[in-house]
């Protein structure tokens, strides 16, 4: 009988963090303690993310190619009565960082994927049965889970505009005085537990072809949107090779096309390249924000509303492998769970539901996602293509390995993604920190949406040469992401760091076990 490998586990909460270890301690490896502790942040960071959305799933064992599992939502309309006419949903805007415009209601829920894709890596390369691996979520979801900061902070926000909209969504976020429930208040989803109770059991299947889905369709229907069963029933996570680039000694695996997210920081990486970074200097911060300029702007240009991604995708490639990327200079929520174990095995999972729809079925637990209505990321909108068709995503689960170690990592963020991910992985494998203070390390972020480009700076960065309005926060903030990251090192030790931006939870074999605020 093959000794159960050590894992290292970095993910949202101590909760998922636990969950992993319980999960480890049956026999688990990197694959199943990483689709658990996912399960479990997924439905207990409610505002934050939720199972009906999208994720995907990078996955590379030692003597394989990297693959990425594309659980992304995808644009609903099949088969749907011609005599129906949807809705344009309901567009509001909120102050939430510092002032967005979103689209719920039914007309912005996507075919959810992440469910499909999570089931589909346990089975494929787990070693626990897919009951075994819901434990955990089920137990919490029934006992109750204390609500997050990052949840309560979103809530304070969309409360009342987005998660009010259904009965049972109202009854889990509110105490009996009708107040928004406070950070470590329990919150009790009602019917959740039921829900995954019966995907445990009876599998993915449910969600998408039975009672559950059934449920989900007719919700939308009902309030104006163009989710149908048949939308569900296709649906099919899709399995691609990773996309693969050499960078500081290492192979980095990320998100391929049609997500954009694993395109645009492999560009980073490759415009950074250049003479050894032996510190951070104003003049490589300066350096750092005219790669962030050139990449996220070809985003916006050429990504973004590209009918043909993968062609664009390439050309952005080959102008950062060139350095012309350079020459240019031109005018959400999600949550992260990396894993890595003794094998080598290495899953990196990122799932986002957007800012939600604020729709829940009666008597299923679950909140629909609002993806065709996260408007800075899906600029097409409502009519987003034919049926089937993937949303833009700029989610970026990643891997990365060299003769002797590997590394998962990822993070939540929207846009700042990978910019985070590229500065950690700066930090890490060209600087050579440790894992924690990789992570740790000041960030910025240039924002390329407004009229003109605004730099985001933590205290400690200091930028040569460049006039460009810049804001400076007086700490390190979530705004900057949530980095977690795992790895094996060249010893063989295994290692886990979430970021202190945002509350976190990591699990070692043998090791740590702990949460971060």
């Amino acid at each position: 009988m093959k000794k159960n490998c050590s894992v290292a586990v970095a993910t949202t909460s101590a909760l998922a963090a636990e969950a992993a270890a319980e999960v480890a301690e049956l026999g688990g490896n990197a694959v199943d303690c990483a689709v658990a502790a996912s399960m479990l942040s997924i439905n207990t960071q409610p505002g934050v993310c939720a199972l009906a959305g999208g994720g995907f799933v990078a996955v590379w064992h030692p003597d394989k190619t990297p693959l990425t599992i594309d659980g992304n939502v995808a644009v609903p309309g099949k088969e749907m009565n011609s005599g129906y006419t949807p809705n344009r949903g309901l567009s509001i805007e909120m102050e939430y960082g510092g002032g967005i415009r979103t689209v719920v209601g039914g007309a912005s829920v996507a075919v959810p994927g992440t469910l499909a894709a999570l089931e589909l890596a346990s089975k494929s390369y787990g070693t626990l049965s897919w009951s075994d691996t819901l434990g955990p979520v089920i137990r919490a979801t029934k006992q109750g889970f204390p609500l997050a900061e990052a949840c309560r902070y979103y809530l304070s926000y969309s409360g009342k505009s987005i998660f009010s909209r259904s009965r049972d969504g109202f009854r889990a976020l509110h105490g009996d005085d009708n107040a928004l429930l406070k950070t470590g208040d329990k919150v009790i989803v009602p019917h959740l537990a039921d829900s995954l109770s019966a995907i445990a059991t009876e599998g993915a299947q449910i969600f998408y072809r039975g009672e559950l889905a059934a449920k989900m369709a007719d919700q939308v229907r009902d309030t104006g949107g163009t989710l149908t069963r048949a939308d569900l029933a296709d649906y099919q996570p899709v399995v691609r090779k990773s996309l693969s680039l050499d960078s500081s000694g290492w192979r980095i695996a990320t998100n391929p096309p049609p997500a954009i997210g694993g395109a645009v920081l492999a560009a980073m990486l490759s415009s950074f390249e250049g003479p050894a970074l032996h510190e951070w200097t104003g003049e490589a911060f300066a350096r750092l924000v005219r790669v962030q300029q050139s990449a996220l702007s070809y985003r916006k240009e050429h990504l973004d509303l590209a009918d043909n991604v993968a062609l664009a995708v390439d050309k952005l490639l080959q102008l950062a492998k060139t350095g012309r990327l350079l020459s240019r200079w031109s005018s959400a929520s999600t949550v992260h769970t990396s894993a890595v174990d003794s094998d080598g095995l290495a899953c990196a999972i990122t799932a986002s539901s957007g800012y939600g729809s604020g729709e829940m079925p009666e008597n299923t637990g679950l909140w629909l996602n609002n993806c065709l209505g996260e408007l800075e990321l899906n600029r097409r909108g409502l009519d987003a293509g034919p049926p089937g068709s993937r949303l833009p995503s700029n989610m970026t689960p990643g891997i990365a390995r060299n003769a002797h170690a590997v590394l998962a990592f990822g993070s939540p963020g929207a846009d700042r993604i990978t910019t985070a991910l590229h500065q950690f992985l700066i930090n890490h494998l060209q600087l050579g920190a440790s894992l924690q203070d990789a992570i740790a390390s000041p960030r910025l972020h240039l924002d390329v949406n407004a009229t003109r480009p605004v730099l985001s700076m933590e205290p400690g960065i200091e930028v040569s040469g460049l006039d460009v309005e810049t804001i400076r926060y007086a700490s390190p903030n979530m705004y900057f992401g949530g980095v977690a990251a795992a790895t094996r090192d060249t010893a063989g030790r295994l290692m886990a760091a979430a970021d202190p931006r945002r509350e976190g939870g990591i699990f070692v074999s043998g090791g740590a076990r702990r949460a971060t605020v």
